[in-house]
């Protein structure tokens, strides 16, 4: 890896997340508690919606999905060998780790590539404008030829973008929207939020499972297309990723929303894909209802008490983010975390948090 580039990460790995590391994993159908007639489509929806009633279609299946950032962020500060020894022109002016860089001798820049430009047009004298924290600065550096080909080096990694797979867990037939994974896509090295410039999601097959154990979380993996786009991701937040749907690709049927105060502990079901392309139901226990103030995308504690799942994967494993929780025939929240030292239990995210964070 040569400096200021970073390797492409084909998936991103959250703390005790639950997002595929370069694999694929789908989660589809509809739950029980069901619209009659044979389905819910975009005019009663919008109708209910008007009413005060709140209907989405669980959705459960694994898509890719490729984020590009706004700006680029450091990730990670180093050496450059000079004629005169080492340095860090980066360290010196003052960028640390998670910082964003936006526009370098006022030129904007959202690749590695604009970066790269950008250093070696520069002859070395650098203005720096990045964001820590959401607070704005500009810092002033002097890029040094490195010993090895003489192009101008800053002493930064960074990155761009990433890649995944991670699984929808709603489709709104009134708004076109949809949301995923129920957490946030960070960045693997620092784990900080990504900022979302622009993004996708993709179709994704599920080609393996390697079952989770005590100590070590398991993955779903597989592939994705990247041919062709399903739908454009609008918003990167620590309750999930959100976007829009060219078309209605996923169908299913619309089911209630669950508040808060209607979610408890007890029998639920999830949504999942351990295998090619089909999406199946399994038995799930709620085994805590935290309080709002809990830590986002933990306000459910799950157990997995179906046999099937317990075979197939050992439990909750990484791809299974934002798969649906479904109790009394309502949309309570996604699935989020596992606990690397059990499994069959996991966190999840009650869908009001979802749908507030989407605004």
């Amino acid at each position: 890896m040569k400096e200021e580039q970073s390797a492409w990460p084909w998936a991103w790995l959250l703390v005790r997340g639950c997002l595929a590391l370069a694999a694929a994993l789908l989660l589809v159908l509809t739950a029980a508690g069901s619209v009659p007639d044979g389905g819910w489509d975009r005019t009663e929806a919008v109708c209910c919606a008007a009413a005060g009633e709140r209907y989405l279609v669980p959705v459960g299946q694994t898509v890719g999905i490729k984020l590009f950032a706004r700006g680029v962020m450091v990730v990670g500060l180093s050496e450059v060998n000079t004629q005169d020894g080492t340095c860090s022109p980066a360290q010196a002016c003052g960028l640390k780790t998670g910082d964003i860089i936006t526009h370098i001798n006022s030129q904007e820049v959202d690749t590695i590539e604009q970066v790269q430009e950008a250093v070696q047009s520069s002859g070395g004298e650098l203005e720096i404008c990045a964001t820590r924290s959401g607070r704005r600065m500009t810092m002033t550096a002097q890029a040094t030829p490195c010993l090895a080909d003489g192009s101008y080096k800053l002493g930064a990694w960074i990155r761009d973008s990433m890649a995944g797979i991670g699984t929808i867990t709603f489709y709104d037939p009134a708004t076109g929207t949809f949301a995923a994974l129920g957490h946030g896509i960070n960045d693997v090295d620092t784990g900080l939020l990504m900022p979302l410039s622009s993004g996708a999601i993709m179709p994704s097959s599920v080609s393996g499972v390697i079952a989770g154990e005590k100590g070590s979380p398991g993955a779903l993996h597989g592939s994705f297309d990247l041919t062709r786009d399903l739908g454009a991701l609008t918003a990167n937040t620590d309750r999930g990723i959100f976007g829009t749907l060219a078309e209605d690709c996923f169908g299913g049927e619309a089911i209630p929303v669950a508040r808060r105060s209607e979610v408890q502990t007890g029998a639920a079901t999830i949504l999942a894909n351990v295998s090619g392309e089909t999406v199946e139901e399994y038995a799930v226990e709620i085994l805590r209802v935290y309080p709002a103030s809990a830590a986002a995308g933990q306000s459910l504690m799950l157990r997995v008490t179906d046999e099937r799942l317990l075979a197939a994967t050992g439990g909750i494993v990484q791809g299974m983010s934002g798969s649906p929780i479904i109790q009394n025939g309502k949309l309570v929240g996604a699935v989020t975390h596992v606990l690397v030292n059990d499994p069959a239990r996991g966190y999840g995210i009650l869908i009001e948090d979802m749908l507030e964070a989407a605004g």
